[in-house]
């Protein structure tokens, strides 16, 4: 208000100030000055100190701080660093292939099966009931606040266990393996069947995917995708193509008599797909 006054003395024509609400931004960043860490403490200019529990140290000189806040008002800092490279993981001569799927999150080619937690289904009735509370409040109300923070908590709860146990399963996959192959699988795609779709944003495959791969590149080993054609189908004993439902969890060959997990024969199948590919790059 002040520059405007001084504006309207000089004879300008200045425009009304606009009210700037303290919720206007949801992320600051400073670049290279501007901010100082001590310890506990993170000084920012024209902010001040301001207490900060550290995930880790930080190691190599900070060249950019960025200020995040969540949906439910909390404050996350990341900092960029200049730091010399890590040291790849030690190579294990390991290779896997990896089904993902709803009743488990992951089958590997190997038998090993990790479940799905389900994260979105055990939390939906906590949130169905919280929203129903929320279409009766009247909307700006004191109690239509108080159960929108609830509903916020409640999804931000979710999307944190989710991102914990992938980050924990794909840092898993690269330790153990040299090459890790997935399907390249049209998740869009597959969203459109209304009756999976609340169970396939539920497990994530593609941040699994994602995370993985970067991981795995920072650790010096590599993640293939093989097209997903008939892996479930396909009998991994002796190729031969046999028809099953999604309802038959079981995989039974006429042909050679192999009798196999549904998910952990696509498994076999994506691992001798993502070798040949490998092989053929090469």
């Amino acid at each position: 208000f002040q520059a405007f006054f001084r504006r309207c003395k000089d004879g300008d024509n200045p425009g009304y100030p606009r009210f700037k609400d303290k919720n206007r931004y949801d992320s600051i960043t400073y670049t290279q000055s501007g901010f100082e860490l001590q310890d506990n403490k993170l000084w920012l200019s024209k902010i001040g100190a301001i207490k900060i529990k550290l995930h880790r140290p930080i190691v190599g000189d900070i060249k950019r701080l960025t200020m995040r806040r969540t949906c439910t008002g909390k404050w996350f800092v990341s900092f960029l660093v200049d730091t010399d490279v890590q040291e790849t993981m030690p190579l294990t001569g390991q290779s896997v292939g990896v089904d993902v799927g709803i009743k488990s999150f992951l089958t590997l080619s190997n038998g090993q099966d990790i479940p799905n937690p389900r994260f979105f289904v055990t939390e939906e009735q906590n949130l169905a009931k919280a929203q129903r509370k929320l279409s009766k409040a009247v909307k700006g109300s004191s109690e239509w606040k108080k159960v929108l923070k609830i509903v916020e908590h409640i999804h931000e709860r979710i999307a944190n266990k989710r991102q914990d146990f992938v980050h924990k399963v794909s840092l898993e996959l690269v330790r153990a393996y040299d090459l890790i192959v997935f399907e390249d699988l049209n998740i869009k795609a597959m969203a459109r069947n209304h009756c999976l779709a609340k169970h396939i944003a539920d497990v994530s495959w593609n941040k699994l995917i994602n995370i993985t791969t970067y991981k795995a590149e920072w650790a010096g080993k590599h993640v293939e995708l093989v097209n997903p054609r008939n892996t479930s189908q396909m009998c991994s004993g002796c190729g031969q193509i046999v028809r099953k439902n999604l309802s038959e969890r079981t995989h039974k060959c006429p042909f050679c008599s192999l009798v196999l997990d549904r998910d952990h024969n696509a498994a076999i199948n994506i691992l001798r797909l993502g070798l040949q590919s490998v092989a053929q790059k090469a």
